[in-house]
């Protein structure tokens, strides 16, 4: 269902109007390019900045450093032709994106290095603008980074928290790449952690997408495909596999299917069976734990052998695991479990697992929910609006293709809940 209210935010006459009484005003995210926008301002002294300026170069990003900004001679060594930033210059002089290397923050009396970079910059953002810092593992930049997104969130602008190993600078590139781009556009206030896993390219995989015939489950297999990825689609009905995942012959099934081998499964499928749980027999409970927990756990046993290096695990959550939801116990029960798989797992061979945990995403679900309730969910975020099946498939793409691990990241727009 469209979002009249952000619609109706965006004309004239209501954008005025909302402005006087306080109303949210939802800016139009920009989504789908990989390409940044608009110039890129380095800052920062630390082990991690020459490398991001090396993604940089390689983007051929329009980049920009201070002058006085040690963070210069990593550019230059990295090859990035970077303009000078004079803080000085006219209010008009903006920036699309802020990138600031952190990791030179050795004691609490060197935090005040964000207020000086920041303060003179973060006004210059523009609309649907990113900052990314780049950490070494201190929780001050959590604070930092969380509470300068609910900030700067309502004007589109996102901002995110790398942690990069020690060793593990030279796999920020696709991380990197994709929170710069307008593929992140509903990914805010999350921290990501980079390790030794290395890169590899979608293009020429294959993967098996649950739940992959609609809604959010249709979104990850067409965005894979775009990727260049060989996409089996797998459903109850309209699937290149027409499983019931529950079966007991299933993960059997699935094996013999992809005895020649799978690169990326993403556990999409699900099922919501909302009531309280004073109300909720047992049958009800345990229909819904088959398909979105005891069938993924199953099917990932059975698929692991097959699963070729370097493969990929991608589990769909939901914010209901780490917020809780009145009436979803047992939703958000199944959800969780699965960020269980994600830290639990045992892999080698390069294997990866990652979950994405959606917020509020504009599908027929939400659609069908009472207006209040809609509404509410929608506004409950640093973007004030709601996100879209394509927002939760992008951050798949960017999960099967880095070598990021063990990370839940939501797709949330940076919820008030559960943040």
């Amino acid at each position: 269902m469209a979002d009249l209210y952000s619609q109706l935010m965006r004309m004239p006459v209501t954008s005025t109007v909302g402005k006087k009484i306080g109303l949210p005003q939802p800016v139009e995210l920009a989504r789908g390019s990989s390409d940044v926008g608009g110039r890129v301002l380095l800052g920062g002294a630390g082990r991690v900045a020459e490398a991001a300026a090396r993604v940089l170069a390689a983007m051929g990003a329009d980049a920009a450093t201070a002058l006085d900004d040690p963070v210069r001679e990593s550019a230059a060594r990295a090859g990035l032709d970077a303009a000078v930033f004079n803080p000085q210059a006219p209010a008009d002089q903006k920036f699309r994106a802020l990138v600031f290397d952190a990791t030179g923050i050795e004691s609490s009396a060197d935090l005040v290095e964000l207020q000086r970079f920041f303060y003179p910059t973060v006004a210059r953002l523009q609309r649907s603008g990113r900052v990314v810092v780049l950490g070494g593992g201190r929780r001050a930049l959590e604070g930092f980074t969380r509470s300068l997104g609910k900030e700067v969130g309502p004007r589109g602008v996102t901002v995110n928290l790398v942690h990069v190993a020690e060793g593990a600078e030279d796999q920020l590139a696709p991380t990197l790449r994709f929170l710069l781009t307008p593929r992140s556009a509903y990914v805010s206030g999350q921290v990501i952690r980079v390790g030794a896993g290395a890169e590899r390219a979608v293009a020429g995989r294959t993967a098996l997408v649950t739940g992959g015939s609609r809604g959010i489950g249709a979104a990850i297999a067409d965005v894979l495909e775009r990727e260049g990825a060989s996409v089996v689609r797998l459903d109850l009905k309209n699937a290149d596999i027409e499983l019931d995942i529950t079966a007991p012959d299933a993960p059997e099934v699935l094996a013999e299917r992809f005895s020649d081998g799978l690169d990326i499964l993403v556990h999409n499928a699900g099922v919501t069976k909302d009531r309280t749980l004073a109300k909720m027999p047992e049958d009800r409970w345990q229909s819904l734990m088959e398909v979105n927990l005891l069938a993924p756990e199953r099917i990932t046993d059975a698929l692991l052998p097959v699963l070729r290096d370097d493969g990929r695990i991608v589990c769909v959550s939901s914010l209901s695991a780490i917020a809780g939801n009145a009436g979803q116990t047992n939703y958000a029960t199944s959800k969780a479990g699965l960020i269980d798989l994600v830290t639990g797992l045992e892999l080698e061979r390069g294997i990866t697992v990652n979950a994405v945990a959606p917020g509020f995403i504009e599908t027929a679900m939400t659609a069908a929910m009472p207006v209040g309730v809609r509404e509410v969910g929608r506004r409950l975020n640093s973007l004030r609006q709601g996100g879209l099946p394509v927002d939760v498939a992008e951050t798949v793409a960017w999960l099967a293709g880095s070598g990021v691990d063990r990370n839940v990241v939501r797709v949330c727009g940076q919820s008030l809940l559960g943040a």
